[in-house]
């Protein structure tokens, strides 16, 4: 098979005309500035099946951004496009409620084993900011301590200080700390004693453009010592990792409970939905705290999340996704080796940060997948990266085809 350079008029057409119209063109994380090198990237998708999508030019891509995560069973999954359909046919976005909702949250309940109770949302900015505000109203405090480089959506209180709009008052109530260090944490507690709702964390350290990094084996035993004996509450950000590593949530992965844990990527196989859950003692909280959306109650993305929840938990696909994973990246580490690279493959299997250690340094691995991308290997430098339960033996075999080739024009480029 030919592993052709790819061209990219059609879309860098497309973007110059959405730039008259759209602000950046292209707004937020799918923005083509965060992709280096420039030129490197298509702009505009065309179709997509199972593990693949197709740019506008016609140029194939085996995708491992999986749009940024949501695409976990895969593009037009039959399972989940047939549940929407049947619940569409009913309705969608109506006056009241579908029933859809209560069965939804009655399988998370089911599904997770400390969770009380589930409401939902949209985004995984929707459900961070619903748990904030569920602990300040369950707490009666306001100060949130949070990761250094942890994400949590872009809400202002969770944005870096220097993008557009955000001030030092947005950061007043938000403590961040380093990840991993106990000592860090007792000290931000002791400095704010009885002012802390919540920590907020995601399960493992998973910033862009750094290496991951696992918890400490006795990390999460003793944040939580910490917490309890501060009265603050632990809230999991799982939107991104969330049903990746674990059927129950992935603190269940890694060995520990919080009070609320938030979902979103991999709930609906790419409708839109996020999730909210918790414990029992904070149910009413959660039932004053008011958010809400035009379109939150839709029923179809409901539908999504209940058939994607279950086929995923039939079909074991943390386990599946995983395993594909660890043959997928091990087999990128030794071509890298083969051609005198270390690669480096940091967090879990099922959504890694790759780095490709260089004299150059970020420079080396964004030209490499870059060089991957123009060949049909979607790869990004500045975020992790995802696995899904679509990826094939083929598309593996065809993966380790286009980084061979990739990781030679870049050796050649870097002399």
């Amino acid at each position: 098979m030919s592993n052709q350079i790819n061209d990219y008029s059609s879309s860098q057409a497309l973007l110059e005309r959405a730039k008259a119209v759209i602000p950046n063109g292209i707004p937020g994380h799918f923005n083509p500035v965060v992709q280096v090198p420039e030129g490197a990237y298509p702009c505009y998708v065309d179709r997509a099946r199972g593990a693949r999508f197709w740019d506008i030019d016609g140029n194939e891509y085996i995708d491992y951004m999986c749009a940024y995560g949501p695409m976990i069973l895969g593009y037009q999954n039959e399972v989940i496009k047939e549940a929407v359909r049947k619940q569409v046919a009913n309705t969608d976005t109506c006056t009241l409620a579908s029933p859809v909702m209560v069965e939804l949250a009655e399988f998370l309940v089911e599904l997770i084993p400390w969770a009380g109770w589930a409401t939902f949302a949209k985004n995984g900015a929707d459900a961070t900011n619903m748990a904030v505000l569920i602990a300040r109203s369950h707490t009666e405090r306001r100060k949130i301590i949070a990761i250094d480089d942890g994400y949590h959506g872009c809400s202002p209180w969770m944005q870096a200080l220097g993008r557009g709009g955000i001030s030092r008052e947005d950061h007043r109530e938000t403590i961040r700390i380093p990840w991993n260090d106990l000592a860090a944490l007792g000290a931000a507690l002791e400095a704010n004693k009885g002012e802390v709702a919540a920590l907020i964390s995601s399960p493992y350290h998973h910033p862009a453009f750094k290496d991951n990094e696992l918890p400490e084996a006795d990390y999460w035993s003793g944040v939580h010592a910490l917490l309890k004996q501060h009265d603050v509450l632990s809230i999991c950000d799982d939107v991104r990792a969330g049903f990746r590593l674990n059927m129950a949530g992935s603190p269940n992965y890694f060995g520990y409970t919080p009070d609320l844990s938030c979902y979103c990527k991999a709930i609906a196989n790419g409708y839109p939905i996020a999730a909210v859950v918790g414990k029992n003692a904070l149910q009413g909280a959660a039932a004053g705290v008011f958010q809400t959306g035009s379109f939150w109650f839709s029923a179809g993305p409901m539908a999504a999340a209940l058939a994607c929840l279950k086929e995923l938990q039939r079909i074991d696909g943390p386990a599946r996704i995983l395993q594909t994973g660890e043959k997928l990246w091990q087999g990128m580490v030794d071509i890298a080796a083969d051609a005198g690279h270390e690669l480096k493959v940091t967090g879990v299997a099922s959504m890694p940060y790759l780095r490709t250690e260089h004299e150059a340094g970020i420079s080396f691995h964004q030209a490499l997948c870059g060089e991957c991308t123009q060949r049909g290997l979607f790869l990004t430098s500045h975020h992790n990266l995802f696995v899904s339960v679509a990826h094939s033996e083929a598309d593996i075999t065809r993966s380790w085809e286009i980084f061979s080739d990739a990781i030679k024009a870049v050796n050649a480029s870097f002399r």
